[in-house]
């Protein structure tokens, strides 16, 4: 979740799921880097989707969520506001991208699925990593 959207990963892209973690803070870096958290003597880049995406940032207290995801060049953590369970969802339940989807977010959305009552955007790792790392 970030803000009131409904985003998903496809499961085989997360290495895990991870409560808020302490950050390291680097001096000139890309706008949406929050920092690096060790993850269990591993050093990982932690990128602000918030940030990614042109929405405002997280009230004051409340704590980000870390999705570690698999990439070429080792894990990265996709901060978020919260995390709800793996589902399965139907392919004949699939859409493209809307066209009422905010121009920040459009390029980090491969398409979306229609579930009970709100709509899962599914998220290109790869774009909102380009974009928070400046690549994109």
């Amino acid at each position: 979740m970030l803000q009131d959207e409904f985003f998903g990963v496809p499961v085989q892209q997360v290495q895990e799921v991870i409560r808020y973690q302490e950050m390291t803070r680097v001096p000139l870096v890309a706008k949406a880097v929050a920092g690096l958290i060790n993850l269990r003597g591993q050093i990982v880049t932690a990128i602000e989707l918030r940030r990614c995406m042109g929405m405002p940032d997280r009230a004051a207290g409340q704590l980000p969520m870390n999705v570690v995801v698999r990439t070429s060049d080792g894990p990265v953590s996709l901060l978020v506001d919260d995390i709800g369970d793996v589902i399965e969802v139907s392919k004949d339940s699939y859409e493209s991208t809307p066209q009422n989807i905010p121009a920040s977010e459009k390029k980090m959305v491969e398409g979306v699925y229609k579930l009970d009552g709100r709509l899962l955007l599914v998220l290109n790792t790869k774009q909102a990593l380009d974009a928070g790392l400046g690549a994109g």
